[in-house]
């Protein structure tokens, strides 16, 4: 028991969803549609249709996070604490967000244009998600920060089919949210911005440890 607690001591940060998930349910609970909040709109949303069929991709975003922290947690630690400070952060910046600033939109529609089976997952999902508490969109940030990890991993690299699914799967979330009215152009926008800055924070090219070097000129920026 030792051994494998000694083995998979790095499990510790994952402690962070005790923190996550009693507080976006507070959130839910507290900013809801008969409550006040800023509304959340560009122009460009009345123009994108509802299409019901994305609910499949925007459902996969459940499998497609929980999967790469797997993945890593057991197969590159590096790589996995790497992910995890990248989702963690942003997902603390949008409950920070959520907390001083409550938002919501009412772009969803009042009946669906066809009745089917991605219609009714729709219909549940709605009953179960608000529409508020919505940017950045950690639909669109998450569904980033695991195709970078993917990406810049060694072992993943080698393996191309990979690489084209993560980024079909993170380009279809993206839309997803667009498409199901879950999210304001708005919030894919932020939710982009916020993880070139945590790629930058995270994925530099120049590794934190050696910055200081760097700024010293005792390395050369390369490095």
């Amino acid at each position: 028991m030792k051994e494998l607690i000694a083995k998979y001591k790095h499990g510790w940060i994952l402690l962070y969803f005790l923190l996550y998930f009693p507080c976006f349910a507070f959130l839910e609970k507290t900013v809801t549609a008969e409550s006040r909040f800023h509304v959340i709109h560009m122009a460009v949303d009345d123009y994108i249709p509802f299409i019901e069929f994305f609910i499949i991709p925007y459902l996969l975003w459940f499998g497609y996070v929980a999967a790469a922290v797997v993945y890593f947690f057991f197969f590159d630690v590096s790589d996995y604490y790497k992910l995890c400070c990248f989702l963690f952060v942003g997902m603390t910046i949008f409950l920070v967000v959520s907390a001083i600033y409550p938002n919501g939109h009412y772009l969803r529609p009042s009946v669906f244009p066809r009745e089917n089976i991605c219609s009714t997952l729709v219909q549940w999902l709605y009953a179960t998600d608000t529409s508020t508490n919505l940017f950045p969109s950690i639909h669109v940030y998450n569904s980033l920060g695991v195709h970078i990890a993917v990406v810049k991993s060694e072992k993943l690299r080698q393996y191309k089919w990979v690489q084209a699914l993560s980024w079909t799967l993170a380009v279809s979330i993206v839309l997803s949210t667009m498409f199901l009215k879950q999210h304001s152009v708005f919030d894919v926008i932020t939710g982009c911005l916020l993880a070139l800055v945590m790629y930058s924070c995270v994925y530099g090219r120049v590794p934190l440890r050696n910055r200081r070097k760097v700024y010293q000129g005792q390395l050369p920026a390369g490095q």
